[in-house]
Order: C-alpha cells, then sequence, then structure tokens
C-alpha cells in the first residue's frame, strides 16, 4: 500500500480530536481573501470529506478504518479472470467498481492535495491514504500491457438487489479494454491519476511515484495509439451507467496535461501543441465532471502559461478565461443557471457534482492567477481572483447548510443533513447488528421505508437539490439522495483552501 503515514493510531488520534476541537478552532483569522468571519467550520466539513471514502472501500479493510460499520467485501474481485481486482472503490451506492468514474475521482483528489495540500495539516496523510486506495487498485487494473480492466460487477444484476457489500451475491463479472476493444476515455482518465497521484507521492513515497508514473506514460500510449470509445465495445456493461457521451478527445488532452505535468517531457507538450485543437481545447461545453475534461484541461494548461511562463500555451488562459465569464453572473458572456436560493444548477441527475468540481476549478484558477498578478476579462468586466473565490465560497457555503431548507447536503455535518441517502451500506443493518446475510431482495422494504438510515456515512455529499432548491430526502431517488465519490473528490481541495484562509487548519 501506498501509505506515507506516519503510526495509523496517530490518524486517529487526530481524527478523534477533530471532533472534540474547542470551538475556537473555527474562529476566523483576517486574512486578505476572506476578511469576513466565517459560518462554517471548514475544517470540520474538510475531515468529513476525506473521512467518506473510507466508506466506499472494497476489499481487504486495513486495521486503521475509522468508519467501522463497513466489514471486508469483494474479497475474490478478479479471480474468475485468474487477476487480482480486490481494492479500489465502489462509487456510490451501489456495489459495482467502475473505472471510469474511480479514475476521475483519483485525479481530483490528486489535484486537490497537489494544490492544497500544504494547507492541510492533520488532513494530508488522510488525503493521501485515499488516493493510495484507489491507485493500488488501479496498478493491478493495469498490471497487463495493453489491457484495462475497467469494471467489476454487472450493474444490472446488482442493482436488481438491495444488498449489503459484504453479502454481495451477484455476479462479480469482470470486464476489460484492450486493442481489440479500445476505450480510450477510460485508458486516457487512468494515465491521469497515475500521472497525478505520482505527484501526490514523489517526496514521501519516491519508489511508488516512479511506478505509477512508468505506468501512466504506458496506459498513456495504449490510449492514444488503439482509439475507440468503451462507451462501443461495452456499450451492455457501462451504459447508461457510465456511457461516455463527451467523446474521448477531451480525456486524451487531459491526460497528456498530467503527463506534461509529471514529467515535463517535452514530448507531452508537443503533443498538446500538435493535437489541443482537434481535441477539442477550444471547446465550448463548460460542464467539468467525470465524463468531460474540456474545462479542467484548459485551467490545467493555463497553470504552465500563468505560473511556469511557458507561452506557447497562451491560448489556454484565453480559453480558460472564456469558461470563466460563461459562469460569472453578470458578464455578457454568463449562461450559468442558478437556483433561487443561489445554486449553480446544471443537472438534474446528481448536480452537486458539477458544484464541487466547478468551485474546485474557480480557487485552483484564482490561485494561478494571483501567481501571474493576472485577472480575467469579459467583455468590459473585469473577474479578479477575490472575486472567483467569493463565487465558490458561496457554492460551499450552499453545500453546507446556507439554503433555503437550511441543510447541509453532507451527511454529519451541521445540525440538519439528508437521513435517508440511497446507500445500500448506509441504509441496512450492519453486519455487528445483524450478522445473518441479508438476501438480494429483501433489502428493498428498507429502500421503500422512511426510517432514516441506521449507519452515518459521514461525510457523503449527495446529489443535492433540484432546480427550485427542494430535496424530498427519499432513499429512492438517486438523482439528489445519492452520494458518489466524484462529488467529494474535488470538494477537499476547495475545503482545505477555505479552512486554511479561515485560519481553521
Amino acid at each position: 500500500m501506498a501509505s506515507c503515514s506516519s503510526l495509523a493510531a496517530i490518524a486517529i488520534l487526530v481524527f478523534l480530536l477533530s471532533f472534540t476541537a474547542p470551538l475556537f478552532l473555527a474562529k476566523p483569522l483576517h486574512h486578505s481573501h476572506h476578511p469576513r468571519f466565517a459560518s462554517h467550520n471548514y475544517r470540520d466539513a474538510l475531515v468529513k470529506s476525506i473521512l467518506y471514502f473510507e466508506g466506499q472501500r472494497s476489499g481487504k479493510l486495513p486495521s486503521s478504518q475509522r468508519i467501522t460499520w463497513r466489514k471486508d467485501s469483494g474479497l475474490s474481485d478478479g479471480k474468475a479472470m485468474g487477476v487480482d481486482l480486490v481494492g479500489g472503490y465502489y462509487d456510490a451506492g451501489d456495489n459495482v467498481k467502475f473505472g471510469f468514474p474511480m479514475a476521475f475521482t483519483t485525479t481530483m483528489l490528486s489535484w486537490s492535495v497537489i494544490e492544497f495540500g500544504g494547507l492541510m495539516k492533520g488532513e494530508l496523510n488522510n488525503a493521501k491514504e485515499a488516493i493510495g486506495w484507489a491507485t493500488d487498485y488501479l496498478l493491478k487494473a493495469t498490471a497487463h500491457p495493453d489491457t484495462i480492466y475497467v469494471q467489476v460487477g454487472d450493474a444490472g444484476r446488482d442493482h436488481s438487489c438491495w444488498e449489503r457489500p459484504e453479502d454481495m451475491d451477484t455476479p462479480r463479472s469482470v470486464f476489460k479494454i484492450d486493442k481489440n476493444t479500445p476505450g480510450t476515455e477510460v485508458a486516457a482518465e487512468t494515465a491521469a491519476a497515475l500521472a497525478a497521484s505520482s505527484l501526490v507521492f514523489r517526496k514521501c513515497n519516491p519508489s511508488y511515484s516512479k511506478l505509477l508514473l512508468k505506468r501512466a506514460i504506458r496506459v498513456f500510449a495504449f490510449a492514444d495509439k488503439y482509439r475507440g470509445s468503451y462507451s462501443n465495445g461495452l456499450r451492455k456493461v457501462v451504459c447508461p451507467y457510465y456511457c461516455s457521451v463527451s467523446g474521448y478527445e477531451d480525456e486524451l488532452l487531459w491526460g497528456a496535461a498530467w503527463l506534461h505535468r509529471a514529467t515535463k517531457n517535452p514530448t507531452y507538450l508537443n503533443y498538446i501543441q500538435r493535437n489541443g485543437q482537434t481535441l477539442g481545447a477550444a471547446a465550448t461545453d463548460n460542464t467539468f465532471g467525470w465524463d468531460n475534461k474540456h474545462v479542467g484541461a484548459r485551467i490545467l494548461l493555463s497553470k504552465a502559461f500563468l505560473v511556469q511562463r511557458l507561452q506557447t500555451l497562451h491560448d489556454y488562459k484565453s480559453h480558460a478565461d472564456n469558461y470563466i465569464c460563461s459562469l460569472i453572473p453578470g458578464t455578457p458572456a454568463s449562461q450559468a443557471q442558478y437556483t433561487p436560493g443561489g445554486l449553480l444548477f446544471k443537472m438534474d441527475d446528481s448536480n452537486m457534482q458539477y458544484v464541487t468540481s466547478t468551485s474546485f476549478l474557480l480557487v485552483t484558477y484564482a490561485k494561478y492567477l494571483t501567481s501571474a498578478h493576472m485577472v480575467v476579462k469579459c467583455g468590459g468586466v473585469i473577474i479578479t481572483p477575490k472575486r472567483l473565490r467569493s463565487v465558490a465560497k458561496k457554492q460551499v457555503d450552499y453545500l453546507l447548510g446556507d439554503n433555503p431548507l437550511k441543510m447541509s447536503y453532507m451527511v454529519g455535518y451541521g445540525a440538519r443533513y439528508p437521513q435517508r441517502i440511497h446507500h445500500r451500506g448506509s441504509s441496512l443493518p450492519t453486519v455487528a447488528t445483524h450478522p445473518a446475510k441479508i438476501q438480494c431482495r429483501s433489502g428493498f422494504s428498507v429502500m421503500s421505508s422512511q426510517a432514516p438510515n441506521p449507519n452515518v456515512l459521514v461525510g457523503a455529499v449527495v446529489g443535492g437539490p433540484d432546480e427550485h432548491d427542494r430535496f424530498p430526502d427519499e432513499r429512492s431517488d438517486y438523482e439528489q439522495s445519492e452520494p458518489a465519490t466524484y462529488i467529494n473528490a474535488p470538494l477537499v481541495g476547495t475545503l482545505s483552501y477555505l479552512a486554511h484562509s479561515f485560519g481553521q487548519l
């Protein structure tokens, strides 16, 4: 395991102290970015946002496991195909391991640590543990050249049951991409995840970091050479769950951008300069998430121009600015929709993933602009880094409870939060309280019940309210009530920034 940890006992002690920390920890320092009082304990939210990943673990759980109602699961994953695919994360409220969103989650957790890890203090080690749990799995999934195991579990069969991961009896079918069944988007995202995480472990575990980077280089070459969408070759398996709608060009640009950042090898810079336009560098779609990486690639590549003064990438500053201008209210190009309560709203299904990923890009771009002493010009309107940070803060504050329902959309944070999340393990009795197996379909009686989930999945951020700020808190409503790893991953970086800027870390 890629641990950079000191003793697990210290991590547990820090975790316990975070819940008993005196109130003065939430008191802000006067800081140039946010002179106002913090209405939220961002440090508490940060601790919980990272802890959530332990509730999503698959495989053999370590002795340091802090979400103790979860037990070992999926211990024979991959065995039928003669490969070891034990470990990794369940992406949301079911028991399937989907490689595409898992890789994106890993990339975003890594980016959070790369940009804001220096501010995380005691939480940095927990964030690295969360990344290492994913990278250990991604290394297994990419162990054979020109092959990536991209899914474990039959989603259709899995969804016909409501059972704990510890009880799974649906087929743990294994699906892969290779030369004959390419999957460029999932391969390039996996390369991005391996490259980004190699930067996370570079100082504390150099040999592991080298292994990750070497694998990233190989996986990207495979992604680029054998081009094709995994949604074609594996349509019956991955659609409609994690079908790629945006194509694979965005992942190739994103993967190359991460490899450029991790290797500093001019090969990747040349690749970006040669292929950027055909891969959609100037694309106008402004949704950033597990499927579409265009905006993320623009922001990431703008750093090379803004901070490292790489003139050949100057276009990415204007591409990134176009995105910002489309997002900020009051600019001539603004297209963003907001709910009456002020939440960015883009999608009916799991809108909060769009909120957390956008907020992360805003604070990250603000960081790059600040170091370059630059601003964004939208027609005649000037947008400062301070403005970007304040838009991001407003979104995070809404998520944490500053909204018409006065409800936190992070489980376990604040006085009022979702009680009936769409999540099997959280909604069913634990193995400790109910040792007998819960059969496939008998769990559905819980799905329709109004009783709160017995196990609190601390830190889980749900899909969130609708466009009218309404949230029914119903377990069957997966669009609004299901948490997911890729909702939490970008939030880790933004919360680290906010906690630091208010003197809570």
